[in-house]
């Protein structure tokens, strides 16, 4: 299957903004992954400071094994909610929605990494806005939010620059590594034309 590439994101307006500043931008495309990805996808995926930003549903060390589980849950659904970031033709990176259900069945939650070797490369703002417009296509929701640790700052501003406003800090919510960390809420909701 073809890789999902957008060129002109309208999820909000500051993205469009960070467009015109930022020239210097790796290239890559969000696409399907495929069985043939376990390698690159686990490999990448095996990073202590990857997996220390995740909840633990995110395995460290990450396995061939347990790349094969995740493959083979993620095989499953249709339309696909999970991407992999593709980097001359290798899996270096994944991004996902995750359909939430009852109450909050008109949202979805956003999931994202990638490859340390990749890191400030501009990616991950670029691909979110791609996640964002695709989710809104291919799901019946209204929301997307994201729950970045407080002390990711990066992902904090990955967020802001791909036009996720900041909803709420909760303290002292996440547990982590011995650690006792804020939760950030950030989210984007779908544009209606009125």
């Amino acid at each position: 299957m073809e890789g999902f590439h957008m060129t002109k994101i309208e999820v909000h307006p500051t993205c469009l903004i960070f467009d015109l500043f930022r020239e210097n931008i790796m290239q890559f495309t969000l696409r399907i992954i495929e069985p043939t990805d376990l390698e690159s996808f686990t490999f990448h995926a095996n990073n202590y400071n990857i997996a220390k930003n995740m909840t633990d549903a995110f395995p460290y060390p990450y396995t061939l094994e347990k790349g094969k589980l995740f493959f083979d849950k993620i095989e499953k659904q249709s339309p696909r909610n999970v991407l992999g970031i593709d980097i001359d033709g290798k899996i270096c990176g994944a991004i996902g929605v995750h359909l939430q259900t009852d109450v909050y069945a008109k949202n979805a939650e956003m999931g994202y990494w990638l490859g340390e070797p990749f890191w400030g490369n501009g990616i991950m703002s670029k691909a979110i806005p791609q996640m964002v417009a695709y989710a809104f296509e291919k799901f019946p929701i209204e929301r997307i939010y994201a729950r970045p640790f407080g002390n990711n700052l990066a992902s904090q501003m990955t967020l802001k620059k791909a036009g996720f406003i900041l909803e709420a800090v909760l303290k002292d919510t996440i547990f982590k590594n011995g650690e006792t960390i804020d939760e950030w809420i950030f989210s984007t909701r779908r544009l209606h034309n009125i």
